[in-house]
C-alpha cells in the first residue's frame, strides 16, 4: 500500500485539484480515495483493469460523492420565510398537501411507489431500481413520466 501511494498520491491529488478549486477539500477527497483503495485491494482484479485505471476510476467516483454530499446551499430571502400573515400561509400548504397527496392516489403503483421513495424516503433513483428489481433505465423513464402526470394533476386542483 505504502508503495502504491508514493506511486500515485501525486497524480491523484492534481486530479482532485483539477475538480475542485479549494486545496484542503482536494486534499480531503485524495486521501479518501486512499483509504478505499486500501479497502478495495483485496477485491482488485488485474484482469479487469490496470491498478492505476483502478485508482483514477475510484478518484473520479470519490470527485463526484465529493459534489454529490456539498452542494451548496443558498439562504431563503428572510421575507420570503417569514409570510405567515392571517395564517394563508397554513391554509396554503394544507390545500397543497391535500392536492399532492390526492394526484399521488391517483397515479399508477409504481409510479407513486417511485415518487414517495425517491422525495419521502430520501432514496436514489439506482436504489430504488434494486428495491423494485428493475432496470435503471426503465425507473428513470418511470419517475419522469410521474412527475409528468403530477404535474399534469396539479395543475387543475390547484
Amino acid at each position: 500500500m505504502e508503495r502504491i501511494y508514493r506511486e500515485f498520491s501525486d497524480k491523484v491529488l492534481r486530479y482532485a485539484r483539477s475538480k475542485i478549486s479549494d486545496l484542503h477539500d482536494a486534499e480531503d477527497v485524495c486521501s479518501t480515495v486512499f483509504l478505499r483503495v486500501q479497502q478495495g485491494l483485496p477485491r482488485y482484479d488485474s484482469a479487469k483493469a490496470s491498478l492505476s485505471t483502478w485508482i483514477y476510476s475510484i478518484a473520479r467516483n470519490t470527485v463526484a460523492d465529493f459534489y454529490r454530499h456539498t452542494r451548496a446551499v443558498e439562504p431563503l430571502n428572510e421575507e420570503i420565510v417569514c409570510c405567515e400573515e392571517d395564517g394563508l400561509e397554513n391554509l396554503y400548504n394544507d390545500e397543497t398537501l391535500e392536492a399532492l397527496a390526492a394526484a399521488l392516489e391517483s397515479l399508477p403503483k409504481r409510479e407513486s411507489d417511485i415518487i414517495v421513495l425517491h422525495y419521502y424516503s430520501g432514496k436514489q433513483l439506482k436504489e430504488i431500481a434494486v428495491l423494485m428489481k428493475m432496470s435503471y433505465s426503465n425507473i428513470k423513464s418511470l419517475h419522469k413520466k410521474a412527475l409528468a402526470h403530477l404535474k399534469k394533476l396539479l395543475q387543475f386542483r390547484l
